[in-house]
């Protein structure tokens, strides 16, 4: 089988482990193979799984196999390994907590680490108003609680989404995502009062990129005046760049345009970062591209190194309109996934996160368009930072090409690249390497990627 160079040592975002791309079974090996024959006997049917390799070590830019076969990691489970799968001062600061205590429930005895959390949320978020933090387990109950914020601040109930957008697999935000299969079929009835108004898709907008972000805007705008009232509107949630939709990056000036329109109607503006926040595209924040400040942010993944960690951070007096014991949980905002998070944000300020992932966005964006010059099915190539994206369609158009995407994905897997899809039509390649990749698996990943493509 195949091997890049070995550069092997202590890694600033994970274990000493070589950083090459290393086969020595097919993808999955014999010993995957047997996991996930006990996994289909042992877990629920609809917990799926992109890619049966079973991890045994993962750091920088690899991720180990229970076969010994070593995978160059262009998903960073999701977005969430930023700072590598097993950065040393998230280790550190999380195996410390463990030793000292595991759990109290901060609403019983609380502890130094969630205000602490809540301190360096409150600093780095967008905008210098003052500002509250309260932390969750997960991204969609982010969301969730940035509704209940938003109702209880506004008294008021409608909340508007848009096309393409994902905000997770609660109820509620089941009823917020805009995609049927796989997140909603099945699920209904959701919750109520929840209005879907146009996003600013250049590659889609009919009348052309150039007129997207205007008439966008003027029609969600339109919409949620004539069908839903802006005197009832709680909150306008949006993605930034819109993740499990498709990386989609809606055209500039349709995100300010919609935060001035909440800001002139008393409706709270959320911007859902969970899956761009944290260095990943290239600033700490999306929003910040346009110079958006958002009225309340959600945020998870990449926050806390690979534990369970989530927040809603925003404007002092809408973080505590909420009753006292009206937020929080159990787990919520954990001591131990509160130290990860301290040191993953120590990592990236230490690290300059924003920086490398600025430069993995121009060696990605450079190597795919050149790709796009020879491959007709690719149609569109788009993202910022390390959240980076094609687009994939039939030759001779703009017709959505899941059957291609599919397959290169799985050629990639084949040859040891995680890849994820994503796109409301499937249609989506989507590439979220840690930031702390060395950039020769980087080129490598591009390498892998493109014979996938030649031999499709």
């Amino acid at each position: 089988m195949s091997a890049a160079p070995s550069s092997a040592g202590q890694l600033p975002g994970g274990p000493s482990l070589p950083q090459e791309r290393r086969l020595v079974t097919a993808i999955p090996g014999p010993k995957s193979q047997e996991l996930q024959a006990r996994k289909t006997a042992a877990v629920a049917a609809g917990v799926g799984t992109t890619l049966p390799v079973y991890v045994t070590r993962a750091g920088g830019g690899v991720v180990e196999d229970v076969d010994g076969n070593s995978l160059i990691d262009f998903g960073s489970g999701i977005a969430v390994t930023n700072v590598g799968n097993a950065a040393q001062a998230v280790v550190d600061r999380a195996s410390a907590q463990l030793a000292a205590f595991t759990h109290t429930c901060f609403m019983v005895t609380p502890y130094e680490g969630y205000v602490a959390v809540a301190e360096q949320l409150n600093e780095l978020t967008p905008g210098d108003h003052e500002k509250r933090s309260a932390l969750f387990n997960s991204g969609a109950e982010a969301v969730e609680n940035a509704v209940k914020i938003a109702r209880a601040y506004t008294k008021r109930s409608a909340v508007v989404v848009f096309d393409h957008g994902y905000h997770g697999r609660t109820n509620l935000t089941m009823a917020l995502t805009a995609k049927n299969m796989p997140y909603k079929h099945g699920f209904g009835p959701f919750a109520p009062d929840v209005h879907r108004v146009p996003v600013a898709y250049p590659y889609r907008w009919l009348t052309g990129a150039e007129n997207c972000a205007a008439e966008a805007a003027a029609q969600a705008i339109d919409m949620i005046n004539k069908q839903v009232g802006a005197d009832n509107v709680a909150a306008i949630i949006i993605e930034p760049i819109q993740g499990e939709g498709g990386f989609i990056e809606p055209a500039k000036g349709f995100l300010p345009a919609i935060a001035e329109f909440a800001r002139a109607n008393g409706i709270v503006f959320v911007a859902d970062e969970i899956q761009t926040g944290f260095c990943r595209t290239g600033q700490w924040f999306a929003c910040e591209d346009e110079g958006v400040v958002p009225d309340l942010i959600t945020t998870a993944k990449g926050i806390a190194g690979g534990l369970p960690l989530a927040a809603v951070t925003g404007r002092a007096e809408i973080m505590d309109a909420a009753h006292a014991g009206g937020l929080g949980g159990t787990y919520g905002g954990n001591p131990v996934a509160c130290a990860a998070a301290l040191g993953s944000i120590e990592t990236m300020k230490e690290l300059d996160l924003n920086a490398k992932a600025r430069r993995i966005g121009e060696v990605m964006l450079d190597r795919l368009r050149s790709l796009q010059e020879k491959h007709e099915i690719i149609g569109d190539v788009r993202g910022r930072g390390a959240m980076i994206a094609v687009e994939l369609v039939k030759p001779g158009g703009k017709e959505p090409n899941p059957e291609a995407t599919a397959a290169i994905a799985k050629a990639c897997h084949a040859e040891g690249l995680v890849v994820l899809t994503a796109g409301t039509y499937g249609n989506v390649l989507r590439f979220l390497p840690p930031l702390v990749m060395p950039e020769h698996l980087l080129l490598e990943g591009l390498d892998i990627l493109e014979g996938a493509f030649a031999s499709h």
